[in-house]
């Protein structure tokens, strides 16, 4: 007969499972306090009954994600639903003497995330991490970059590196990236004989999230969640950025912030040793075993190469915008003899969740525009932090600190860009500083959005890295702070200099 032993029940992850559940009992207990009490709160001054509900809606949507007391899928669906129900009953924001709004129009308003070209274009990038995993192209290019450095620690470091870099720009999805690369990263600690809890091994394991998060900023297609602010973009100001104009922004940004998370981690987590022992040969080993490039893996290749032409020549050589190319390319990919795999093999690793979150998240935004409440709340906003006539930079600095902050809280940075871009253009609409440039200024404040370096659980690739027990939570809070204020550092002096330079923040700069 099996005993249970007192420590065994209290063991600290059956606690942490215990503790968890309990949060996420009494986060969605105050998402719904949240709603009921804003809905039923009295009117507020230039504010339409549909914009009272939707900042309901929007206060448990933060609530939900930030405790994560829902599957992100299910909040989503819930949200839909909440959004449907509720707006039903209130007049539409246009003409609020009006009836009210029906299930057909709040219907349309709670899927309108789903007709935009973004949600096209995050669908797309997921059939793409999906075709790299099932070919192994992603691992096939990991192992060949690792190849070409010595079995010098901080080289070794230095080729995770430029493969998170390389990778970015081929795999639109930080989780796929992070999730090819973190069993990489372990297969070389595990073959170098290596302490799984070493200093080397969290090394490598930190860097190769951090170096995901901090290309999500360089690159337009490297996220979900940038495709949420340039959907919001196009809605708002029948613009878009192309992906040219995106990196020529972001790249040199996300470049230095590079450099300066090589030292930082290497300094903060200094390796136990300097070389391994048989490094390079066992690299070239693992290479040998996964055997030449397959047919599949040289077609993905190809049209993910031809696919990355048109992204960067978008408005120079051609027209067709980044979405188009990129459900083109899928449409290769799928087709027989020409493609890479089957609408099954698409499936295995294809995450709808993330779609449903991408489209509902898009929906609220829209909505909260709509109906007037992103414009109240970003008054209230430029009201109390003084922001009317403040310069630019100012602006930037104010709300990219909110960002930051808020980010702490929050799981998903597409969640975070859902609920805050929308509110962000309006503050952006609603200051008088002359000249400033709202379309400019909101891209400058997506690349903060990307900023979730702190904590494990501010995104998936974070938790994929904390999921390998190589290092504990502190080591990645530690060496995160000193990341992020490199990054606001860096924020700074591109605010002052470069930003303005290119026109970002100011038309008449």
């Amino acid at each position: 007969m099996t005993t249970v032993s007192s420590h065994d029940l209290t063991s600290p992850s059956t606690t942490t499972h215990v503790s968890g559940d309990i949060v996420k009992r009494l986060g969605l207990g105050i998402a719904l306090l949240a709603l009921l009490a804003i809905i039923w709160m009295p009117s507020a001054q230039g504010l339409p009954q549909s914009g009272q509900v939707m900042l309901g809606i929007l206060a448990f949507a933060v609530i939900v994600w930030m405790t994560e007391s829902l599957d992100y899928a299910a909040s989503s669906v819930v949200i839909g639903a909440l959004m449907i129900f509720l707006l039903a009953w209130t007049p539409d924001a246009a003409k609020p003497a009006g009836p009210d709004m029906g299930t057909v129009a709040a219907l349309n308003l709670a899927l309108s995330g789903f007709s935009n070209s973004a949600v096209a274009l995050v669908a797309a990038a997921c059939f793409i991490a999906a075709a790299m995993t099932a070919t192994g192209l992603d691992r096939r290019i990991a192992l060949f970059v690792l190849s070409k450095v010595d079995a010098g620690t901080n080289h070794i470091l230095i080729g995770a590196i430029v493969v998170g870099f390389l990778l970015s720009f081929i795999v639109p999805s930080t989780t796929a990236r992070v999730a090819c690369l973190v069993p990489i990263m372990m297969g070389f600690i595990l073959a170098f004989k290596v302490d799984k809890r070493s200093r080397f091994a969290g090394l490598l394991v930190i860097t190769a999230a951090q170096t995901a998060s901090i290309w999500n900023v360089g690159i337009k297609t490297a996220a979900a969640q940038n495709m949420v602010a340039l959907g919001f973009i196009e809605k708002q100001f029948q613009t878009t950025i192309t992906w040219a104009e995106w990196f020529i922004a972001a790249a040199p940004f996300s470049a230095l912030l590079t450099v300066a998370l090589y030292f930082i981690m290497t300094r903060m987590m200094k390796p136990e040793m300097k070389e391994i022992a048989g490094g390079q040969a066992t690299i070239q080993e693992q290479l040998r075993a996964i055997g030449p490039m397959t047919v599949k893996q040289w077609k993905l290749l190809g049209i993910v190469l031809i696919l990355l032409g048109f992204w960067s020549t978008e408005k120079i050589l051609h027209d067709f915008d980044t979405s188009s190319t990129t459900i083109a390319a899928v449409a290769l990919m799928l087709l027989p003899r020409l493609g890479v795999m089957d609408w099954k093999e698409s499936q295995r690793a294809f995450p709808w969740g993330t779609v449903i979150l991408f489209a509902i998240g898009i929906s609220v935004g829209t909505a909260l525009l709509r109906t007037q409440a992103a414009a109240w709340l970003a008054n209230l906003i430029v009201q109390n932090l003084g922001l009317q006539q403040a310069s630019a930079f100012a602006i930037l600095m104010l709300l990219s600190m909110f960002l930051i902050v808020i980010h702490l809280g929050f799981a998903s940075a597409t969640a975070l860009a859902s609920t805050m871009i929308p509110i962000i253009i309006s503050v952006l609409l609603a200051v008088k500083t002359p000249g400033i440039n709202v379309v400019g200024m909101t891209m400058l404040l997506q690349f903060v959005v990307s900023f979730g370096f702190i904590l494990p659980v501010n995104a998936p690739q974070n938790m994929i890295a904390y999921g390998t027990d190589t290092f504990d939570a502190r080591d990645f809070i530690r060496t995160g702070l000193v990341i992020t204020l490199a990054a606001v550092v860096l924020l700074v002096i591109f605010s002052v200099t470069y930003w303005p330079w290119m026109g970002y923040m100011t038309t008449h700069a």
